[in-house]
């Protein structure tokens, strides 16, 4: 199937994409956001795009973004960087995140979606929506918090070189 719009993630996409940022809004509400000590270099909605450039190519981790965003002119373009000798760095990423919030991104979020949705016809079915509800991630189900529990009577228990490193507490 031919679709009509551009590769994700090309210049052509990103162009296409540019004018439906909300710019201004997102510049209203978090006017000047401290980066850690250093000048205003970047506004709110640069700092969004930035974001944005991570959903929307193959670029998936902020670190990667920062360290190709110089080889990129697309996406400097895109996130409307003047110059290339001031860049972001990923403290500056972390550090809007942490300003703007989850409210802050689903406010955004809320702002992108509420003139679709005010558009649709709720008589039509619907294929489907986009659900990006947050869920906690299980991290601790196989941490091993009893290690000395099971340890084996008469070895070390150790496996990996990794856990050499801790206090041996089997056999005592």
């Amino acid at each position: 199937m031919k679709s009509l719009l551009p590769p994700t993630g090309t210049g052509d996409f990103l162009e296409l994409l540019s004018p439906f940022v909300p710019d201004e809004y997102i510049n209203e509400h978090w006017p000047r956001l401290q980066t850690g000590g250093r000048r205003h270099h970047f506004s709110a909605a640069q700092l969004w795009r930035l974001h944005l450039l991570v959903l929307i190519t193959p670029v998936h981790s902020l670190n990667l973004l920062i360290r190709l965003l110089p080889e990129q002119k697309a996406w400097r373009r895109f996130a409307r960087l003047r110059s290339m000798a001031q860049l972001p760095d990923v403290r500056m990423m972390n550090a809007f995140r942490e300003a703007v919030g989850v409210s802050g991104l689903r406010q955004i979020n809320s702002h992108l979606l509420d003139p679709l949705i005010e558009n649709l016809d709720p008589t039509q079915p619907a294929i489907a929506l986009i659900d990006a509800t947050d869920l906690p991630a299980a991290c601790s189900g196989f941490k091993k918090k009893h290690w000395p529990l099971f340890c084996r009577p008469g070895r070390f228990g150790r496996t990996h070189p990794q856990e050499w490193t801790k206090p041996m507490l089997c056999g005592l």
